[in-house]
């Protein structure tokens, strides 16, 4: 899937191996493999078969938005955007659950 970033610092996460924008190195690396896991999948389906995902959509006020775990404590936010040229992913944060 195409992906488009809401915070640069997240495109530069993603991109440069020595940034780590303030999160600990597991973080880092999480949301990496996350990231590669996206771009490969063709839509959100493959993110439900993989359960150790968690992958969920969100209600209240996040609601139109979907999150996955990196770990225990933290999460992915994404937001999925149809378009005629396919879904988007757009990365929005990452979200400290606790």
């Amino acid at each position: 899937m195409d992906v488009e970033f809401e915070d640069a610092s997240l495109r530069r996460l993603e991109a440069d191996p020595g940034y780590t924008a303030g999160y600990d190195a597991a973080i880092v690396k999480a949301f990496r493999k996350r990231m590669q896991l996206i771009r490969a999948s063709i839509d959100e389906r493959a993110f439900y078969a993989m359960k150790s995902l968690h992958y969920e959509k969100l209600k209240g006020n996040l609601d139109g938005h979907s999150s996955m775990r990196l770990n225990d404590q933290w999460r992915l936010l994404l937001r999925l955007r149809q378009d005629e040229d396919g879904k988007t992913v757009v990365v929005i944060s990452i979200a400290d659950y606790h």
